[in-house]
């Protein structure tokens, strides 16, 4: 669409706006003020005579008119960040990878510094939710969950898998007894979920391996239970990157119960040949792909 007078330097405020989805954070993020957002994304809908967001209570939320915008805004913005220098290692700009906040606390957080050596002008923001972030309405770049995310338009592919074992504290065991075996787990207490906070079924995962556990202390956050476990409250089930690197915690019957989920990495088909988000992308798979085998079968911090 040609436009008179056009000033494509409105589209960064449009593109900051609709990936904050408010005018407060999206000036802070440009460095300017409220009013200066809102008055440059008004000029934009004037521009191209047709509205862009839809004004909320809650913020601002894109119309389908923006929504065809936006894909088109962040190649540009790509293509004006890389004019100067294509080189891999001048790659610039933000890329937002959303995931759960056990992943993403204990796991994730760990590898995604290792991409500054090669791209030190990439800036990684890391977002959690309880729910899966919806890549369709580009609330993120790149998704990471052990459920595969539903939406059109998404590349999504299994990069991996880990495991989960019952781990509790050795304060905990000494005083209650080491379970023997599965039937033995009936006199135990348990760190488990928030029943009606679990928005994603898989994540009771503690239901794979005790049925009927007996719940002593609930919490909507994994890094909670797991320091609740490590401070005695009972076993918990974690994934293998977060128990078997906390020295607090020693496996139990590791041998004889455990529970996978496999990892999904998705992003979405008009973001995914962007060089700064394919960059990420490939480096959380080459990561999780190396890392395979302590996903799975992970090796115990000696006694």
């Amino acid at each position: 669409m040609a436009v008179r007078g056009f000033d494509w330097d409105n589209l960064r405020f449009f593109l900051e706006l609709a990936r904050q989805g408010r005018l407060a954070p999206a000036a802070r993020r440009l460095r300017v003020d409220s009013a200066t957002v809102s008055r440059r994304v008004s000029e934009l809908e004037r521009q191209f005579d047709t509205k862009l967001f839809d004004r909320t209570d809650g913020g601002f939320a894109l119309t389908d008119a923006g929504r065809r915008l936006l894909p088109q805004a962040e190649g540009m913005q790509q293509l004006a960040e890389e004019a100067g220098d294509l080189r891999p290692e001048r790659l610039a700009g933000r890329v937002r990878v959303a995931t759960m906040e056990g992943i993403a606390s204990q796991y994730l957080s760990r590898l995604l510094p290792g991409l500054r050596a090669r791209h030190p002008a990439l800036l990684v923001e890391l977002v959690t939710s309880a729910a899966l972030i919806n890549l369709t309405k580009r609330e993120a770049d790149i998704s990471l969950s052990f459920v595969p995310p539903r939406g059109p338009k998404l590349s999504i592919r299994q990069i991996g898998a880990f495991a989960l074992f019952l781990y509790a504290a050795p304060a905990y065991l000494a005083a209650r007894g080491t379970p023997a075996d599965a039937a033995a787990l009936a006199a135990h207490d348990f760190v488990d979920y928030v029943e009606d906070l679990v928005q994603i079924p898989e994540v009771h995962w503690l239901l794979d391996v005790v049925p009927e556990p007996n719940v002593v202390f609930r919490s909507s956050s994994m890094f909670a239970q797991q320091t609740a476990a490590a401070c005695g409250a009972g076993l918990v089930l974690l994934p293998s990157f977060a128990g078997a690197r906390d020295a607090r915690l020693v496996p139990v019957l590791a041998d004889q119960l455990q529970t996978e989920r496999p990892i999904w990495l998705s992003v979405h088909e008009e973001l995914a040949e962007m060089p700064r988000v394919r960059a990420v992308a490939a480096h959380i798979e080459a990561a999780v792909r190396a890392d395979a085998t302590n996903l799975l079968r992970p090796r115990w911090p000696a006694a």
